[in-house]
């Protein structure tokens, strides 16, 4: 019950803080979902119903979901050519910072080496979605893009290998190299394995019962929903990366829709607007509760805060070590080299969520002191991590101004294709009552009727539910269908004559055959 409860009071504050940010255009909306936590942890009752946070709930039911439906949305072929790029960054590139970062933090700060490789350890897997968060509103090569988010997906079980070994380090006293080798692999590998045949097998029951008469959508719908979780669960119990497991499944899973949309056109609308729902919610929901991780941390860490700054010290040292490494990686290794392509890869190793899980996983393995000494750390490593580049980004990156001028030609494009739409119905003899309603209905397509006049209409149908003989339903019925087919030729013809962006056009031509879906379609009537 009390998960369920701190569950609701997550996504109460996922909804609020998404809405805000809509009225908060130059703020990224990641930012006021971390505020949004922050207030949720302040105010001591909304605090008090949130359950403290706990890596394996958080891994298992945010995490898995979502890493596999940003593995779903990125194409396998373009995995395998960036395979050589993926490895370097998400394995050597990971390592070989995280063994210099110990080493230069050790002798500098005079921490032990296991201490030291664990801090880093934690501060290794970058997170995608942050880095979405910085770079919002700027335009940013796609190369850059690509590798980063790579990157972010696999880089993961690289930083948990290297938890480990920090670990088991410090409670033993003797690193292990071949012993964490042979982790690495077994976890890794055997993570890719497990993904690639467990996505197989799900993937070959559903396209079985999608291409047979006994084909039921739920049903398809719960294995879909439910397959990251398996995944993920299976992956941990035998000890290989659940992580690794569940981005591999959604890279199988891509293949698939692209290659099955046609057999069954509303399970495959109905799954992709559950991935954009779901990826949506998960990544606002991944800062909401990172906000309220944060500003719990920070009272309750307030002795050791004010008490010395060691710990600012060293989440300093490492966020800066890191940094550099990522920056001679890239000048070596990524793109084209340049000076500027090596900063942008070096500033979008953004922190998030992953490094706090990992930091709360390991509180039962290591003393009370060190571990409160080790997140304040890690705190100050995430704040910095997004900070930094949030700011020098201003510098480095153009703001994309596309952005803002694509929603004023999609308003004008939408006014003048409904125009178009009502200007159709002076051929049809209606009667005014259908008449009336059918140009409320196109005047809805661009939120044209004010809240008083949906009242008016909302209360004339409750009021009168069979307002419309049947003779006046079919009319209403071929009235919109009229319309929204003048509406379609619009279009066509802004495309045939090159008069607006192919993808305005796509949008607001998928949007209209939506509408249209619910005018024609017997499944999607509410009346």
């Amino acid at each position: 019950m009390n998960l369920l409860v701190s569950s609701l009071v997550i996504a109460i504050a996922v909804a609020f803080s998404n809405i805000i940010a809509r009225y908060t255009k130059h703020i990224a909306g990641t930012y006021i979902n971390l505020l949004m936590g922050v207030i949720v942890a302040t105010i001591p009752w909304t605090n008090h119903l949130v359950l403290g946070f706990n890596n394996e709930v958080f891994m298992i039911l945010i995490l898995a979901p979502l890493l596999f439906f940003e593995g779903q949305t990125t194409p396998l072929l373009m995995v395998g050519k960036k395979a050589k790029s993926i490895m370097g960054v998400a394995v050597i590139l990971a390592v070989v910072s995280a063994i210099i970062a110990t080493v230069i933090t050790s002798r500098l700060l005079l921490l032990s080496l296991p201490v030291a490789l664990i801090i880093v350890a934690i501060a290794t897997p970058t997170d995608a979605t942050a880095f979405d968060a910085v770079v919002e509103g700027r335009k940013i090569p796609q190369p850059i893009r690509n590798i980063l988010k790579m990157e972010s997906l696999f880089n993961d079980a690289t930083g948990i290998i290297l938890l480990q070994a920090g670990i088991l380090w410090l409670t033993t006293g003797h690193l292990s190299f071949w012993q964490n080798t042979t982790a690495f692999f077994k976890s890794a590998v055997g993570g890719l394995i497990l993904g690639a045949v467990l996505a197989f097998i799900v993937m070959a029951f559903r396209q079985y019962f999608v291409r047979s008469t006994n084909n039921v959508i739920s049903s398809q719908t719960l294995f879909y929903l439910l397959t990251p979780f398996l995944i993920y669960f299976l992956a941990e119990r035998i000890e290989v990366s659940g992580i690794i497991a569940v981005v591999t499944a959604g890279l199988v899973h891509n293949s698939e829709a692209n290659r099955s949309r046609f057999s069954s056109p509303r399970q495959m609308h109905l799954g992709i607007q559950l991935i954009n729902l779901m990826t949506e919610v998960l990544n606002s929901a991944v800062f909401v509760i990172l906000g309220i991780s944060l500003a719990r941390i920070l009272v309750s860490h307030s002795q050791i805060l004010f008490g010395s700054l060691t710990w600012l010290i060293v989440g300093v040292v490492v966020y800066g070590l890191l940094l550099i490494c990522r920056y001679l990686y890239a000048r070596l290794f990524v793109s084209d080299r340049r000076r500027k392509t090596a900063w942008l890869f070096s500033l979008g190793g953004v922190h998030g969520a992953v490094t706090l899980a990992m930091t709360f996983s390991i509180a039962n393995q290591i003393s009370l002191q060190l571990f409160n000494f080790i997140i304040v750390v890690e705190t100050v490593v995430i704040i910095l991590s997004m900070l930094v580049p949030t700011i020098l980004f201003k510098f480095l990156l153009l703001i994309d101004g596309d952005a803002e001028i694509r929603t004023t030609e999609l308003a004008r494009i939408r006014h003048d294709m409904v125009t178009k739409g009502i200007e159709s119905l002076e051929v049809m003899a209606l009667s005014p009552t259908v008449k009336a309603i059918v140009v409320y209905d196109l005047q809805d397509q661009i939120r044209k009727n004010t809240l008083g006049s949906f009242f008016e209409q909302w209360h004339a149908f409750t009021a009168n539910k069979a307002g419309l003989t049947k003779l006046q339903g079919g009319e209403q019925r071929r009235a919109l269908m009229h319309a929204l087919d003048a509406e379609r030729d619009y279009l066509f013809q802004l495309e045939k004559n090159h008069l607006a962006s192919s993808d305005d056009i796509d949008e607001i031509y998928s949007e209209l055959l939506l509408a249209e879906s619910l005018v024609l379609d017997p499944r999607n009537q509410m009346l």
